[in-house]
Formats: structure tokens, C-alpha cells, sequence
């Protein structure tokens, strides 16, 4: 039998990849999949509406406007109550279930969240295991770890022990939590575990061009890869990888126009133009067209300036279309 192609996945970013910018990425193209951030569970089965909340995905058939399926992530610490919130999850037909294991956040950690649980992988297997009994087989079933707390020590220990629990497939970002976001990533580590188990695994970590991706999969023998903060920093970056159109600053501009429409809509005026100017923060590592728009937004407040700038540069604002309709 054949191999499964490689798949391309949009990684679940807290804080950067919400519900507007996964709705702009999978438009530009290349994704196969996504994961949208994580869903807290602490102590309750939570509401259908906080679940459509993180993930406005579920409103539409689990996918982006763009046609992209969109997994949901949980994140919590106790098996029972991940549980029946993956039951009540799977009632709403998601396009798959996650789980958060990949958090590096001390404000999470400090709550026994994502990569936390590191060091405990008898929980991480009654955690997977209970929440496995809830998710039907027809349905897609990840977990996405780090390599550890502190150090590797216990990686390959805790990807087994998801295996056992019964994921269908691992997402490993190659750093510890300690690390953070500091390069390298650790490709090699990816690769061990990959032969430790006999899931897929995906590969994440540090893939910010074409040739990070050849790499990476090079390296850490997997198939899949996932793209986190490099598919922010370059929205065509998937396309490029897949052998698709390219193209540069020009191509950009619908998406950035697309994006700050979403965000005018769903986001409180005060807050809006933070949220593009963290986004061209990122797009400044590739586009200097970025850099010169950056430094001009940095010191504006109010979205009528923000509009009025985005339009002296040639980017349509359609959200002004609609309010003078």
C-alpha cells in the first residue's frame, strides 16, 4: 500500500492564529488541515457557544470559508472532565479533536495546561484513553506534544503513552517547553520519536521557507508538516511549498484587506489595529513593504486612521463599504 500524501497543517497559535487569520491563510491556499487554538477545560462541560467561540469554524461545517477542515483543540488536565467535553465537542461534528500537550505559556503551565504534563506520562495516557472512548474511530484523533518539560528525557516515553491511549496520529514541535520559541528546533528529536511509535507524526518547529521544509522533513523523516509562526510571517509560504504560484507584496494586499474587514467586525475598535500591527510585526521578516507600513501604523490608535492609511497604500478597507450601505 501506498503512503498517505504529505499533508500541509496550519498550526493552532494562541493569540496569532484565531479564528480571522486561519480564515485568511487557508484563502491564500495550501492547507490540507488546521488546528484552531485551544479550548480550556477546567472543571465543567462547557457550553456549545464556548466551543463555537474559539472555533466559529463549527458553524460551518467545521471548516474555513476557504474549505479547509478545522480540528478543535482541548487543553485541560483532568481525563474525566476532557472527557465529557469531547463528548459534548463531537455532537457539534467537528472536523476532528486535539489535544494540548504543546503550550509553553507559564500561565497555563501554572494551571497544570499544555506542556506541563510533560512529566506525567501515566496522566497523558488515562487523558488520551478517556478522551479516545468518546471520540468515534470515524473521526479524526491528534495530540501535539513538545519534547518535554525541562529536557527530552521522558519524550519518547510520553509519545508512546499517547499512542497507547490511542491517538491516531502525533504533532511533535521539536523544542522543549523551556525552550520556547528560542532556535533551533530540535529536528533529530522528531525523528526519534517517529521511530518510537507507529502513528504518523508531524513535524513542527522552525520552518519559516521552502527549503526549512525540505529540511525538516529530511531530517526528521516525517511526511507531514506543520507551519506555525513562519506561515504568519509569510501567508504564501504553503503555496510556495506546494509547488504552487508564488508571488510578493502585491498579492498581499486583498489578504491584509480581507484581514483587518474580519477584524473591524469581530474585534472591539480599541483592540483592532493592535492585531494587524502584530501581524505585519511578522510580515516585516519577509516583505520590507511590511517594514515602511509598520512603521507608519505603530503610533495610530483609531481605526479611522488605521483605514485611512491602509487605503494611501493601496489596500482596499471594505468594512467602510458596509457601514456607509
Amino acid at each position: 500500500m501506498s503512503p498517505a500524501p504529505a499533508q500541509l497543517i496550519l498550526a493552532p497559535m494562541e493569540g496569532l492564529a484565531d479564528h480571522e487569520m486561519r480564515e485568511v491563510l487557508t484563502a491564500l491556499g495550501g492547507y490540507d488541515w488546521g488546528i484552531c487554538q485551544f479550548v480550556r477545560v477546567s472543571g465543567s462541560v462547557l457550553p456549545r457557544r464556548t466551543f463555537a467561540r474559539v472555533c466559529p469554524e463549527l458553524l460551518q461545517g467545521s471548516r474555513t470559508r476557504a474549505g479547509t477542515p478545522i480540528r478543535v483543540q482541548l487543553m485541560g488536565s483532568d481525563p474525566d472532565c476532557l472527557a465529557d467535553n469531547a463528548g459534548r465537542l463531537v455532537g457539534m461534528a467537528p472536523a476532528g479533536v486535539d489535544l494540548n500537550f504543546g503550550c509553553p505559556a507559564p500561565t497555563v503551565n501554572r494551571h497544570r495546561g499544555g506542556a506541563a504534563l510533560l512529566e506525567e506520562p501515566e496522566l497523558l495516557h488515562r487523558i488520551a484513553a478517556a478522551v479516545r472512548r468518546q471520540v468515534p474511530a470515524t473521526l479524526p484523533f491528534t495530540a501535539k506534544m513538545r519534547l518535554g518539560l525541562k529536557d527530552t528525557s521522558r519524550a519518547l516515553e510520553c509519545a508512546q503513552a499517547l499512542e497507547a491511549g490511542g491517538v491516531d496520529a502525533l504533532i511533535v514541535h521539536g523544542r522543549t517547553k523551556v525552550d520556547g520559541y528560542r532556535p533551533p528546533a530540535r529536528w533529530s528529536w522528531i525523528a526519534r520519536v517517529r521511530e518510537a511509535v507507529q502513528v504518523p507524526v508531524v513535524a513542527n518547529g522552525e520552518v519559516w521557507t521552502p527549503a526549512d521544509y525540505t529540511a525538516i522533513r529530511a531530517e526528521s523523516g516525517c511526511a507531514h508538516v506543520m507551519l506555525g509562526r513562519g506561515a504568519v510571517a509569510d501567508p504564501l509560504l504553503a503555496r510556495r511549498i506546494k509547488g504552487q504560484a508564488g508571488g510578493g507584496w502585491d498579492d498581499l494586499g486583498p489578504a491584509l484587506s480581507m484581514y483587518w474587514d474580519l477584524v473591524c467586525r469581530r474585534v472591539l475598535p480599541v483592540h483592532a489595529p493592535g492585531r494587524l500591527k502584530q501581524w505585519l510585526g511578522l510580515l516585516r521578516r519577509n516583505y520590507a513593504e511590511a517594514e515602511s507600513l509598520y512603521q507608519q501604523m505603530r503610533p495610530l490608535r483609531q481605526v479611522a486612521e488605521v483605514d485611512r492609511l491602509l487605503l494611501a497604500s493601496g489596500i482596499p478597507v471594505s468594512h467602510q463599504e458596509r457601514q456607509a450601505a
